[in-house]
């Protein structure tokens, strides 16, 4: 874990501008869950995600980012990360997972969110249910004048507990002027571990969790990464704030 900290809000208008650049990304999400529904392709959510974007008179983060060709990272099933949208149709009972970034006023925001298609099998309603709690879990750490680490293992600690496995080749970041800052954020690891937090932090907080192993393998595209036993994966992100009192989830509507 790198141990560095990126203090990105400074003042009460950095702080501003951030809840604005959530807002907006968090209600691009709201859209996207609203028209999402069996029989479309993830070129076709991306469509939505990139027509969302320019009406919001935002930036997108991802396309172009080191040659990444879209939007939004779209990936079903046992897809974890990074999928490139293209025909693959979303069918009854898939779980697409959606990962978009924006720019707002030079400064940075990302989210993901895992969606079911139609109606889910228990197990694999359980499996997004754990995600998503385990990202609250590890929200609820992010309390300044604890350590980074205390995050990492509330997140691991919960999924484990429920059954799955959480991903380690892949982490949460910090963010800000940047897409990726400092530090690193493990899904996993020890509590005692990392940098003690600081008010003024931006985090994005993204656990993937696995029904199955927690290895993965990326593609020959270079950038699809696939769980290698090919059982399912799931991913929420928020971008969240350190503060005085508590941790501030800024990309929510």
């Amino acid at each position: 874990m790198k141990k560095s900290l990126n203090i990105r809000i400074k003042s009460p208008e950095e702080l501003k501008i951030l809840r604005d650049a959530g807002k907006i990304l968090a209600g691009i999400f709201e859209e996207i869950k609203r028209s999402f529904k069996v029989g479309m392709t993830t070129a076709d959510i991306d469509r939505m995600a990139e027509e969302l974007i320019a009406r919001n008179n935002v930036l997108p983060a991802f396309k172009g980012y080191r040659g990444y060709p879209a939007c939004a990272c779209v990936s079903v099933n046992e897809v974890i990360v990074h999928g490139i949208p293209g025909a693959r149709v979303v069918k009854e009972g898939d779980i697409v997972s959606i990962d978009i970034g924006i720019i707002y006023r030079e400064y940075f925001s990302d989210m993901a969110m895992t969606l079911g298609a139609g109606s889910l099998a228990p197990s694999t309603q359980k499996l997004l249910d754990v995600t998503r709690q385990a990202l609250a879990r590890g929200i609820e750490q992010a309390r300044s004048g604890r350590k980074l680490g205390e995050v990492s293992h509330a997140i691991q600690k919960y999924a484990e507990a429920k059954g799955f496995s959480v991903v380690r080749d892949f982490v949460g970041h910090g963010i800000g002027l940047e897409l990726h800052e400092d530090p690193e954020i493990p899904n996993y690891g020890p509590a005692n571990d990392g940098p003690v937090l600081k008010p003024g932090m931006v985090l994005a907080i993204e656990p993937m969790v696995n029904a199955g192993m927690f290895e993965t393998k990326t593609l020959e595209d270079g950038w699809t990464v696939i769980t290698k036993d090919k059982k399912w994966s799931a991913h929420f992100e928020h971008t969240i704030a350190v503060t005085e009192s508590g941790p501030v989830v800024l990309t929510q509507v």
